[in-house]
Order: C-alpha cells, then sequence, then structure tokens
C-alpha cells in the first residue's frame, strides 16, 4: 500500500512539474480518437460498391431536389419577404393555406412597430418555411377581439391555422428597443413556428446591453378587447 501511494505521488508530482506534457497527450489522445472515426467512416466508403454509391447519390439527389420543390411552393405562397395584408378577410386566406405564420399586429402611430419591421423583414427572407405578414390592427377590429389583442404591437404566432403564442410588445426580447434580430429569432424559435438551429434554452447574450432583462417565456392569453400602444413613450 505505501509503494503504490509513493507510486501514485511521484506520479502526480511528475504531472505538476509538466503540465504541458499532459496537454500534449490529451490532445494526442483526442487526435487519435478522431483519427479513428474518420477512418471507420472511409473504410465504410472504401467496401461500397458502384452501386452502392450510385444508390446514394440518387439519394441526396431526390433529398435536394424535394426541397427545392418545397422552397419554390413556399415562395409561390407569399413566403421569402415580410408583406402587409389588407383585411381581415386576406388573414383568413393567407393562414389558410400555410402551417407557419407570424402576423404582426400594428399601428401607423406606434413607433416600436417600425422596429419590428426592420427585424421581421430580415428573418423572412432567412426562414423561406415560415410567413410573415403585418396587419393594421386599426383595420381589423373583429380580429383583434377574436384574438384578444390589447397591447400594439403584437405578434401572433400560428401553426396550422391556429394561433399557438403570442410576443406582446418587447417583454420577450429584453424590455430594450434595441434588441438584436437574432433574439427575436429565438424567440419564435421557442414557439416551434421557424426552424431554429440554435440553442432554445438560453436567448442569444452576444449583444445583450447591461441593464436588459429577459423574462420567462410562457404561452400567454392576452385579455382585453381594445389595445394600447407598447411605446416607450406612452408607458
Amino acid at each position: 500500500m505505501l509503494e503504490a501511494e509513493n507510486t501514485w505521488r511521484l506520479t502526480f508530482e511528475q504531472a505538476m512539474a509538466n503540465p504541458t506534457d499532459i496537454l500534449s497527450k490529451v490532445l494526442e489522445q483526442t487526435a487519435k480518437v478522431v483519427e479513428e472515426q474518420v477512418d471507420a467512416k472511409l473504410s465504410k466508403l472504401s467496401e461500397m460498391d458502384d452501386d452502392d454509391l450510385e444508390r446514394l447519390k440518387e439519394r441526396r439527389l431526390e433529398a435536394l431536389k424535394k426541397a427545392q420543390k418545397q422552397k419554390q411552393e413556399w415562395l409561390s405562397k407569399g413566403h421569402g419577404e415580410y408583406r402587409e395584408i389588407s383585411s381581415e378577410r386576406d388573414f383568413f386566406a393567407e393562414v389558410k393555406e400555410t402551417r407557419n405564420v407570424v402576423c404582426h399586429f400594428y399601428k401607423n402611430s406606434t413607433f416600436r412597430c417600425q422596429i419590428l419591421d426592420k427585424h421581421l423583414a430580415v428573418l423572412a427572407k432567412k426562414h423561406v418555411e415560415t410567413k410573415f405578414i403585418k396587419l393594421n390592427a386599426e383595420k381589423a377590429p373583429f380580429l383583434t377581439q377574436r384574438l384578444r389583442i390589447k397591447v400594439i404591437p403584437t405578434l401572433a404566432l400560428l401553426l396550422d391555422g391556429k394561433t399557438k403564442d403570442y410576443v406582446v410588445g418587447f417583454t420577450d426580447l429584453g424590455n430594450t428597443d434595441e434588441f438584436s434580430t437574432e433574439m427575436l429569432e429565438w424567440r419564435l424559435g421557442c414557439a416551434d413556428v421557424i426552424n431554429y438551429s440554435g440553442n432554445l434554452m438560453e436567448p442569444p447574450t452576444a449583444t445583450q446591453k447591461s441593464g436588459t432583462r429577459f423574462t420567462k417565456v410562457e404561452k400567454k392569453t392576452i385579455r382585453g378587447r381594445g389595445f394600447d400602444s407598447d411605446d416607450s413613450d406612452d408607458d
């Protein structure tokens, strides 16, 4: 036992005296694992005959064609751009034919609506799988009452024709007018209304300014028949 303890102590002291050696060994082991994984994949490819490679090529080509066809279908339905619709009837027509919809209920007199416009225009081009539209709330009294929209701006997030979530004002975006497009993208991702590739567990913080705060994202029901501006001047 004493001999083993002395051996361990000697090994530990050597490691502490030469930390660079330990790091080198760790890197060497990591490189070896990666190399083995690459070799395994190459070996698998090398075992494939011409027919196997041709089938693999055909499957990938078919997947690309399917994705391109889907994209063209989305574009034909008005995806890929941030558009204004003029009436409540247009809203129901737009929502009926599309699975994912983000609708911005706005007022011309509300400055924060213009801030959202800028970010939504960017996201519409990036997330072609989702339709981004806007509707003047003052021209849609029936719809704002039916969706219980009280605060302007409000984003209604719809899946399969049903309203699943809301982004009310800028509360979920850090309570600041200077939130990033990435922050709004993350929030929409939390509602599954876009295909989000980032970490949904935490909002992006690279551009977060000191003094801002984030609230827990929850499904909301907005009560009330009228609507108020969420501009800071009106708060």
